[in-house]
C-alpha cells in the first residue's frame, strides 16, 4: 500500500514527541494574570461590556456610565463616548437588553441637578481614554471637564469611591436615582452627616427591580434637594477644607437596607481603599489561575485571560451576607446552604459557559443549580433568562435544563437530583412559548407561534438531555419520552431545500430564501439555524443523505455571500460566509468537520475565528459577549477543544493557540494541554497523545480531563490524515425509541381558486402516509388528489407499529370571480401567505410573527379588489395591527374608494388616526364602512404609512421607520 508523505511525516513527528514529552511540566505564569486582562475589550463595537470594577460572579459592578439608553448602550459604557454621567453600581456584560445602572454617583464642583444629555450645563464630565485604567477589580478616570481624579474598587456586594478634587472649596457629589430606567418607587435618607440609605424600584427589563443602599461618606455632607418633597436627586456639599481625598464605601443588597449596611460593614468596614483593591484583584488572580496558558503572543494571552475574566462576571451573586435574598415571587427568602444568583443568559450560556464551569467552577455549578431549583419553588418554573428576580420572558428554550444534565452526567449532584429532574420535565409540559402545538404535532406549527423553527430545535435538544439524564436514573419512561421528542428536528427539516424550514398551515413556509431573517427564526436565519441538532448529528446527516452531503453543506455555508436578507438583526454579526460568530446558534458550526471525518477542515476554520474575529481592541468581539458565551468559545477553542454538545461528555478537538495550557481543578488535579511545533502556519494537526498514547479520535471525555494527564498535539503546515478514518469521528445518535416523522402538504395551496393539485410527502421516505378528508375514511396515499371545494383534511405517517401525530389542515377557497391588484410591494418575511393573503378568509392574530398579517415597510398600501362585475357593495372592512414595541404602528390616514371600470375612483370613506402616542402591547384595528348598496366592481384601499418612528420610540435615534401590518379585506 502506498501511503501519503504526510503520513511518515506524521510518524516522525509522533516518535520525536513521544520520546520528549514524557514528562511534561505545567503551565507556568510570566506574571501576574490580571496584568493580561483588557476590561476595554468588548466596550466598543457591539459588544456591549463594562470597564469598571468588579469581583468574580460579585453581585456590584462599579463602573462609568456613559450612555443613557440605545441598543449600544446596554452595559451603560460605550468607548466611542466622551463623557461620563457618573458611576452606578449594576451593570450587565454584553447583554442585548438594557438594565441596571443603578445608585449613581458623581463628583462635580457646582451645584447643578440637570445631567447634561439635553446638551444644557449639567454635570456630565468629559474624559479621554489616555487618562483611563481599567484593571479586575480597579477603575480609575480623570474628569476633564472638572479635573477630579476617580478611583474605584469593590467587594462582592460591596465598594469604594476615591475622589480627588482639585481644591479644597465646591466639592460636590451627585446622587442621581433617576439615571437609566424608569423610576417605581425611590428613598433618599440622610442618617448623619456621613451616612445616606435609601432604595431604588425600577422598571426596565426587568419590571420590578428592587435595590437598596447604604454608604457612608469619609467627610461630613449637607445635602441639597431639587425638589422639598420625596427626591429622586441629592448633591451632598462637602466639608474637606484640608482637601484629603474623599472615599465613599457603600454596600447594596436587594434584600433592604439592613442589608445593605451589613453586606458593607461585613467586607469593608474599616478597610482602606488599597486593601480592598489588592483583595479584589488577589480574587481575581486566583481566578485566572484555573487556567494557566503560555505564550509569546502577548495579545493572545490578552484575548485569553480577557476572555475568561469576562466568563468569571456573571452570573451574579444576589444574596446578602446573612443568607437572606429575594426569590422570584419577589418574597425574602433565606439559605446559607448554597449561593443564590441571578443574571442567567441561558439560551447563550448553556452552550459553552456553563459546560466550562462543569471544569473549573464545580462548587458553583451546584449553587447555580440549586439557584434554578429554588427559583422553580420561588416562581414555579426554572428561569430562562431571570435577572433582579424578575422574569424577563426574553429568548428561547429551557436552558436551565441543559445546564442541570450536563452537570449530573458529570458527576456533580450537589442538589436534590430527584427534584431537578422533577423541574427539568416540568419545563418542558407547559403550554405556552409554543409547547402545546410541539406536544401535540412534534413541531411548531408557525401560524400558532413566533420563531417556530428555531424553538422545535431547541426544544429537542432539551429534550435530549432530559433523556439522557433520566436513563442515568433508571427512569425508562421518562427515558422513552423524551428521546422521541428530541428527534422532533426531522419535522422542520425540509428534503427538498435540505434547510430547517417553518411548517406554515403544514405547507412550507414560502418563498423560502435560507439568507432571510424572519419571524421563524431566533435572531438567525435558515443557514444559521439548520445545523442545530448536536444531539443526533448522525440522524441529521441521514436526512441529508450521508456524511458526503453534510461536508458539502459545511463547505457552502462558509462559502456563502456574506450578506443577509428580510430584517434586519443587528445580532447577526462575526459572518464568515453565513456562518455568524457574533451569535450563539452558529457556535458549534465548525467543529461539524470532525463528523465527516474532515477534521483539518475544523482545524482550518477554528484557528481563522480565533485570530480573525478577537482581537485586543475595544471592538474586540464580533458580537454581544453575552454573559461569557462569546468568551467561553474562545477559552475552549484556543486550548483545542469545544462542547458541541453538553450532557454527551464530549469535547471535539480543534486547533490548539497556545505552546501549552494547564486547567487547574477544584480536586487538586491539574490537566495540561501541549502544542509542540505549534505557529502562525503550523495549524493542522499531525498526530496527538493522551497520556503518552496516540489518540487517533477527534475527541476527548470530560472523564479525560477531570482525572488530570497530559494531551499533547503535534503540529504542522499542512493538511493531515490525522482522524480522517471511519470510526475516528465523534458521534451522537439516537438510536432508541425512533420516531415516525410527520408527513407535510409538499404541493397544493391551502387558500385556492377553482382547484388545487394537493401532494403529500414524509421525510422518511419509507413511511406510510395515510389521509382523509372531512369526515372520510383514512386511505394510504399513493398518488396526488384533487381538492375544488373548502375541505378539511387529516394525515399521519406510520412505519411499523409507530405512528406520527395527526395533523389537520383546512383548505379554504377563494371566490374566482375576485382578485386583488397590489401596486406596493410587502416584505416577504411577512407575507401572510402570497399575493392573495388579504383575500384569502383567514385572518390575522394580535401576535404578527405567526405568519398570517401581510407587512409593509416603510411603504404605503394601495390595493386594489376586482369583485368580478358590478354589484351592490353594502360593507367595506379592513384591519391593521399596532405593536409599538416592534415598530409596527397604524396608518396615518386610510381611504376606501370604489370604482366601475377600475379607472375612476371615487373616495366613499376616509379616516385619519391620531398621532400616536406610547401604548404596550398589540392591538387590532378594523375600519368597517357601511355603503348602503352602492354599485361598484373595484374597491381600493389606501393606507399611509407613519414613515420615520416618533420622536418617542427607541428607533427614532436609529432613524427607525414604521411597519404597516394589514390584514383581510372584506367585501360585503
Amino acid at each position: 500500500m502506498k501511503l501519503p508523505i504526510t503520513f511518515f511525516f506524521a510518524l516522525v513527528i509522533l516518535f520525536t514527541a513521544c520520546k520528549e514529552n514524557k514528562d511534561i511540566q505545567p503551565a507556568q505564569k510570566d506574571t501576574s494574570l490580571i496584568s493580561y486582562v483588557n476590561p476595554f475589550i468588548g466596550t466598543g463595537g457591539h459588544g456591549h461590556t463594562y470597564p469598571g470594577a468588579t469581583m468574580p460572579f460579585g453581585m456590584m459592578q462599579l463602573s462609568p456610565d456613559t450612555r443613557l439608553d440605545g441598543w449600544d448602550g446596554c452595559s451603560g459604557y460605550h468607548y466611542s463616548d466622551n463623557y461620563i454621567y457618573g458611576f452606578s453600581h449594576t451593570h450587565l456584560s454584553g447583554t442585548g437588553v438594557s438594565d441596571y445602572g443603578d445608585i449613581l454617583l458623581m463628583p462635580t464642583n457646582e451645584v447643578n441637578f440637570n445631567n447634561g444629555a439635553d446638551g444644557k450645563k449639567g454635570y456630565r464630565a468629559h474624559f479621554s481614554h489616555d487618562n483611563e485604567i481599567a484593571e479586575p477589580g480597579y477603575y480609575k478616570v480623570h474628569l476633564d471637564s472638572t479635573n477630579i481624579d476617580v478611583e474605584l474598587t469593590v467587594s462582592k456586594r460591596s465598594g469604594i469611591h476615591k475622589y480627588q478634587f482639585q481644591k479644597s472649596s465646591s466639592q460636590y457629589i451627585v446622587l442621581d436615582l433617576e439615571h437609566r430606567d424608569e423610576l417605581l418607587d425611590y428613598n433618599i435618607t440622610q442618617v448623619s452627616p456621613k451616612i445616606f440609605k435609601g432604595y431604588r424600584h425600577s422598571k426596565a427589563w426587568a419590571t420590578n427591580q428592587k435595590l437598596f443602599y447604604y454608604f457612608e461618606l469619609s467627610h461630613e455632607a449637607i445635602t441639597q434637594y431639587p425638589a422639598p418633597d420625596k427626591p429622586t436627586k441629592a448633591i451632598l456639599s462637602l466639608n474637606n477644607p484640608t482637601h484629603e481625598p474623599v472615599y465613599l464605601k457603600i454596600g447594596i443588597s436587594p434584600v433592604d437596607e439592613e442589608g445593605a449596611r451589613k453586606n458593607l460593614e461585613t467586607e469593608i468596614g474599616n478597610k482602606s481603599f488599597e486593601e480592598v483593591k489588592q483583595e479584589a484583584q488577589d480574587a481575581w488572580e486566583s481566578q485566572l489561575e484555573k487556567i494557566v496558558v503560555e505564550s509569546d503572543n502577548d495579545d493572545y494571552k490578552t484575548n485569553f485571560y480577557t476572555s475568561l475574566y469576562h466568563t468569571m462576571i456573571a452570573p451574579n451573586l444576589y444574596q446578602d451576607v446573612d443568607g437572606r435574598y429575594r426569590g422570584m415571587d419577589l418574597n425574602i427568602h433565606e439559605t446559607k446552604d448554597f449561593k443564590y444568583y441571578t443574571v442567567f443568559s441561558l439560551w447563550d450560556t448553556y452552550r459553552a459557559t456553563h459546560p466550562l464551569y462543569t471544569i473549573i467552577e464545580e462548587d458553583r455549578t451546584n449553587d447555580f443549580i440549586n439557584t434554578f431549583l429554588a427559583k422553580y419553588d420561588e416562581g414555579s418554573i426554572m428561569p430562562i433568562w431571570d435577572l433582579s428576580a424578575c422574569y424577563t420572558g426574553c429568548m428561547i428554550g429551557y436552558h436551565a435544563v441543559p445546564v442541570i444534565a450536563d452537570a449530573y452526567l458529570k458527576g456533580i449532584k450537589g442538589y436534590n437530583t430527584e427534584k431537578a429532574l422533577e423541574a427539568m420535565k416540568h419545563s418542558a409540559t407547559r403550554d405556552k412559548l409554543g409547547l402545546k402545538g410541539y406536544k401535540e404535532f412534534g413541531f411548531i406549527p408557525v401560524e400558532e407561534e413566533s420563531e417556530s423553527v428555531s424553538k422545535t430545535l431547541e426544544y429537542a435538544y432539551d429534550d435530549w438531555t432530559i433523556a439522557q439524564m433520566a436513563k442515568a436514573m433508571n427512569k425508562t419512561e421518562d427515558y422513552k419520552t423524551y428521546s422521541e421528542r428530541a428527534q422532533y428536528y426531522k419535522n422542520v427539516f425540509d428534503p427538498e431545500s435540505q434547510f430547517m424550514r417553518g411548517r406554515f398551515r403544514n405547507t412550507w413556509f414560502a418563498p423560502f430564501d435560507p439568507y432571510e431573517v424572519n419571524f421563524n427564526y431566533t435572531e438567525a436565519n435558515s443557514w444559521q439555524y439548520s445545523y442545530y441538532v448536536p444531539q443526533d448529528i448522525t440522524g441529521f446527516m441521514n436526512l441529508l443523505g450521508g456524511k458526503d452531503k453534510l461536508d458539502a453543506h459545511l463547505d457552502k455555508l462558509f462559502t456563502a455571500e456574506a450578506e443577509t436578507s428580510g430584517r434586519d438583526q443587528a445580532d447577526i454579526t462575526g459572518l464568515i460566509g453565513q456562518y455568524a460568530h457574533g451569535n450563539e446558534p452558529s457556535h458549534h458550526m465548525a467543529y461539524l468537520y470532525n463528523f465527516v471525518n474532515k477534521p483539518y477542515k475544523t482545524q482550518e476554520k477554528v484557528h481563522q475565528i480565533l485570530t480573525e474575529l478577537y482581537t485586543n481592541e475595544p471592538d474586540g468581539i464580533s458580537g454581544n459577549e453575552d454573559c461569557g458565551q462569546m468568551s467561553a468559545w474562545y477559552v475552549f477553542s484556543s486550548m483545542g477543544f469545544y462542547p458541541v454538545t453538553p450532557a454527551s461528555n464530549q469535547y471535539i478537538i480543534g486547533t490548539p493557540l497556545f505552546e501549552k495550557a494547564t486547567i487547574n481543578l477544584e480536586n487538586g488535579k491539574q490537566f495540561t494541554i501541549q502544542a509542540n511545533n505549534l505557529s502562525d502556519d503550523n495549524i493542522y494537526i499531525a498526530s496527538v497523545e493522551l497520556n503518552g498514547q496516540p489518540l487517533n479520535q477527534s475527541y476527548i471525555s470530560h472523564e479525560d480531563i477531570m482525572k488530570s494527564g497530559q494531551l499533547v498535539f503535534n503540529m504542522t503546515n499542512q493538511t493531515t490524515e490525522w482522524a480522517t478514518q471511519e470510526g475516528e469521528e465523534p458521534v451522537t445518535r439516537i438510536s432508541d425509541n425512533l420516531i415516525v416523522p410527520v408527513p407535510f402538504i409538499a404541493k397544493g395551496d391551502v387558500a385556492f381558486k377553482g382547484e388545487t393539485e394537493v401532494m403529500l410527502e414524509n421525510v422518511d421516505k419509507e413511511a406510510q402516509i395515510l389521509y382523509r378528508l372531512n369526515d372520510g375514511e383514512f386511505k394510504t396515499y399513493e398518488n396526488p388528489f384533487t381538492i375544488s371545494e373548502p375541505t378539511t383534511l387529516e394525515i399521519y405517517s406510520k412505519k411499523g407499529n409507530i405512528e406520527s401525530a395527526k395533523i389537520t389542515t383546512q383548505f379554504y377557497k377563494i371566490d374566482p370571480n375576485i382578485s386583488i391588484k397590489l401596486d406596493t410591494e410587502y416584505a416577504n418575511q411577512y407575507n401572510g401567505g402570497g399575493n392573495n393573503a388579504l383575500i384569502d378568509g383567514i385572518y390575522g392574530t394580535q401576535d404578527f410573527r405567526t405568519g398570517t398579517w401581510q407587512g409593509y415597510f416603510d411603504t404605503d398600501l394601495i390595493a386594489t379588489v376586482d369583485i368580478g362585475g358590478e354589484k351592490d357593495i353594502q360593507t367595506i372592512s379592513v384591519n391593521f395591527l399596532q405593536d409599538q414595541k416592534s415598530w409596527i404602528f397604524l396608518p396615518t390616514v386610510v381611504d376606501f374608494l370604489i370604482s366601475s371600470d377600475g379607472k375612476n375612483f371615487k373616495s366613499v370613506y376616509s379616516k385619519t388616526f391620531d398621532t400616536p402616542t406610547p401604548g404596550e402591547g398589540s392591538h387590532i384595528e378594523t375600519l368597517n364602512f357601511e355603503l348602503n348598496k352602492s354599485k361598484a366592481r373595484y374597491i381600493q384601499i389606501i393606507a399611509k404609512k407613519l414613515g420615520k418612528l416618533p420622536e418617542w420610540h427607541i428607533g427614532y435615534e436609529h432613524d427607525g421607520r414604521s411597519w404597516l401590518f394589514v390584514d383581510e379585506i372584506t367585501i360585503k
